[in-house]
């Protein structure tokens, strides 16, 4: 201990270090599932004749994830994370087991599902944990560690994704992380067992928010799915019903789920809810026309094109190091700086969509933006444990995930329709400049939103 009295260590000091290894092991082991899946399914599909549900797998897994967030968050604000975590975790390796051994598509669905939920759940009792493992000082460096597993996995899961499949099996994606993930349960559970239970009498919350998860999973699903539809050139009009419909369900449940004032910005944990949601759709949805501009207007390979991808996830692991060691900022700047630097990185995709264009400069581009993204997202997750009361923290924590999968799903959607409505054949690019300057523009005035909803010194 130091003299002031403080942990010489953020995150290994001997009573943290078991929590802080299967904390970061578990996350690790959920990145390379979420980034090697994509790797695997055009051989998932191709083998188990299901090409036409190519789409389905991610969908699945995306609205078992808004439905694990919200009751994994309404039961560790009622029970502590402890229950949660503990039924999640299972949950999510059961799913692996049976997505090894699927002989057919709706048995793979099924696995997708179950790993939603348990993806879900554990990331929302893991944010609560966090907030009671580790002191108010401590917990930017915690989220830094989060940030930071994801690195291997962006640079070598994709790889080791396709080495599995290219020589043994696709199934070995999942089958050869369940045995890691009971590891990872392991180094856990003496932490959950001591700190997992409740806390304090929890208020009963609102009893349709289970119904509200599920609304909002299909109105994502709607959206998501008519989007897709349109941007494949289909606009009939059952689409264009589905689709507003499906936000119709959505909007009412999203009322439900996210902490009064989130749509308006106002003060506190709503405008850090609002800025983790357009974080991640704005950089989410540049990120996914940028392989498409290298390949298609400057001839590079897909092996090249996907470069920048993991320069960006580097630069993110960097900014989530940077604001670990920024104790003394207020986190409301850090989100605003980070959206700025997004903001910067995704105008400047405008400069290499013309042939002309400097395609070299989506490296520094992209490294700029996941360090932006490094800074913000760690950093909305900090002040919205420290804003929270301790019955509160799993709803706010599921707010974060459920604004995040959200800003992802509708703008990726809509991203995907402008592009679509502003290019010419052979020419897909053409929508990108004006998206990426819409985009830009929306990082900017959130930015300036949070900004100026700073909360006063000492708070």
């Amino acid at each position: 201990m130091r003299v002031d009295g403080t942990s010489e260590s953020a995150l290994w000091s001997p009573g943290r270090r078991n929590f802080t290894i299967g904390l970061v092991l578990v996350i690790t082991l959920a990145a390379f599932e979420a980034m090697g899946i994509g790797t695997a399914l055009p051989t998932i599909v191709r083998e188990l004749h299901a090409e036409q549900w190519y789409s389905w797998p991610f969908t699945v897994f995306l609205a078992a994830s808004a439905i694990g967030n919200v009751v994994g968050g309404r039961i560790a604000d009622r029970r502590g994370p402890g229950a949660p975590l503990l039924v999640a975790m299972p949950t999510f390796g059961l799913g692996l087991l049976i997505a090894g051994f699927a002989p057919d598509m709706p048995s793979l669905l099924v696995a997708r599902a179950m790993q939603g939920i348990g993806a879900g759940g554990q990331i929302v009792a893991l944010y609560v944990l966090i907030a009671r493992v580790y002191p108010e000082r401590d917990r930017p460096a915690a989220f830094g560690a989060l940030s930071a597993a994801w690195v291997v996995p962006a640079l070598v899961g994709p790889a080791i994704t396709g080495l599995l499949t290219e020589h043994l099996s696709w199934r070995w994606t999942f089958l050869g992380l369940a045995p890691l993930m009971l590891v990872g349960a392991l180094l856990l559970v003496p932490t959950v067992r001591r700190l997992g239970a409740g806390e304090t009498a929890s208020p009963a919350g609102a009893p349709g928010l289970p119904l509200a998860a599920v609304g909002a999973a299909a109105g994502v699903v709607g959206v998501n799915w008519a989007a897709q539809t349109a941007t494949d050139g289909n606009t009939s009009v059952p689409v264009v019903v589905i689709g507003v419909v499906a936000l119709l369900v959505l909007a009412p449940s999203l009322r439900m789920l996210l902490p009064r004032g989130t749509f308006s910005g106002q003060p506190g944990i709503p405008v850090m809810v609002l800025a983790r949601g357009l974080l991640a759709g704005v950089f989410i949805t540049a990120q996914a026309f940028v392989p498409l501009t290298l390949s298609v207007v400057h001839g590079y390979s897909p092996a090249a094109a996907g470069i920048p991808l993991t320069v960006g996830s580097l630069g993110w692991s960097a900014g989530a190091f940077f604001q670990s060691s920024r104790r003394g900022i207020r986190r409301e700047y850090l989100v605003g700086a980070g959206l700025l630097l997004v903001a910067t990185a995704v105008a400047g995709l405008v400069l290499i969509a013309p042939v002309w264009g400097p395609a070299w400069a989506v490296f520094g581009l992209w490294s700029l933006g996941g360090a932006g993204m490094g800074i913000a997202i760690s950093s909305t997750s900090v002040r919205v444990l420290s804003l929270s009361e301790p019955q509160r923290r799993g709803f706010n924590s599921a707010a974060l995930q459920l604004s995040d999968m959200l800003g992802q799903a509708l703008l990726v959607g809509l991203g995907g329709v402008l592009v679509a409505a502003m290019s010419r054949p052979g020419a897909a690019t053409a929508g990108v400049v004006p998206l990426d300057l819409l985009l830009a523009c929306v990082a900017v005035l959130c930015a300036v939103r949070v900004l100026r909803r700073a909360a006063p010194a000492g708070t």
